[in-house]
């Protein structure tokens, strides 16, 4: 693979383990509110992010259409908001599992999706790498006990991710990765906002414990600024079909940090779904196949539409960051 290509896949799923890991900070957080909590996150990860935004920041944003606007708060009502309560929603009727497994196939509806809105075919390898992601996923988490509304709101959370890496796409070229997380945070904190009042009324917000706050901690300075970066910088190197296919990796990295706070362990099962969700990523990123001419495909360095790659080698770095 180019370098580009290379680092956009090592961004990608790194950005992946990490939210992998964010599951397992939320399962210390049952007692606090979400709403609330989620507010934290974003509000202070948006603070972090902002100083790092670059320059310009200000002109990019004045320069957005009021369209872009409103894809960037579906963006985060639905790929950040919306995605983490409806997980929350689904938990209470149906085993952690479900939810998981229905997130696990996002690769799949993304590798057919996106081409479709661009006016191509799917491609076959990356198409055939995600069922094996998405497989593996299922592999590595099993079934649970579920019922029809566990099996909804599960159906939502697929959305929630499917939405994260789709809606950016139009607005990650204008603004970079370091802007876009730091604008969708933002918004999404003052959703968050929003849902806290209307569900919690006063209590809507309190001072966390010693171990609230560090797995508050976590996910706004770890799982928030660290990889929303990178998983955008990824998603502007490889494009979105191929940065969803480390989605996969989500799963994983919950099932291999899970026995760290004992709530769950890590055995055959999820040890060969890893090897399928990695076999799978290989396979839909290119490395397991052979190019043209007998070179590596030219990386997705720039977009068209909803994602397309197309560009030079350097594209990527015309891109603001």
């Amino acid at each position: 693979m180019y370098a580009t290509t290379a680092r956009g896949a090592l961004l990608a799923a790194f950005a992946c383990v990490l939210v992998g890991g964010s599951f397992t900070a939320n399962s210390v957080l049952a007692d606090y509110p979400y709403a609330g909590g989620q507010f934290l996150r974003y509000g202070l990860a948006c603070l972090l992010l902002v100083p790092w935004a670059g320059k310009g920041a200000a002109g990019r944003l004045r320069a957005l259409a009021p369209r872009q606007w409103v894809r960037l708060a579906l963006l985060a009502a639905v790929g950040m908001v919306g995605f983490n309560l409806a997980v929350i929603a689904a938990e209470r009727t149906a085993e952690p599992a479900v939810p998981g497994v229905f997130v696990g196939c996002a690769p799949v509806v993304v590798a057919v999706l996106v081409p479709l809105l661009d006016g191509r075919r799917p491609g076959r390898a990356v198409l055939y790498g995600a069922l094996l992601v998405a497989v593996g996923a299922f592999t590595v988490q099993g079934w649970g006990r579920t019922d029809g509304a566990g099996i909804a709101f599960s159906v939502c959370a697929l959305a929630g991710e499917v939405g994260f890496a789709v809606l950016a796409v139009p607005v990650l070229r204008p603004l970079g990765p370091r802007l876009l997380s730091a604008t969708v945070c933002a918004v999404a904190a003052l959703e968050s906002a929003v849902v806290a009042v209307s569900s919690d009324g006063t209590g809507w917000l309190r001072r966390p414990d010693g171990v609230e706050a560090a797995a508050l901690l976590w996910q706004a300075v770890v799982v928030t600024v660290v990889g929303f970066v990178c998983w955008y910088m990824g998603m502007q190197r490889i494009g979105a079909e191929r940065a969803t296919l480390f989605s996969g990796l989500i799963p994983v990295a919950a099932a291999c940090t899970a026995p760290l706070v004992g709530t769950g362990s890590f055995g055959l099962a999820q040890a060969a779904g890893s090897a399928l969700v990695c076999l799978g990523v290989a396979l839909g990123s290119g490395a397991l196949t052979r190019a043209e001419s007998g070179r590596a495909t030219p990386p997705a360095a720039s977009f068209r539409g909803n994602g397309s790659p197309r560009g030079r080698i350097d594209a990527a770095s015309d891109m603001p960051e």
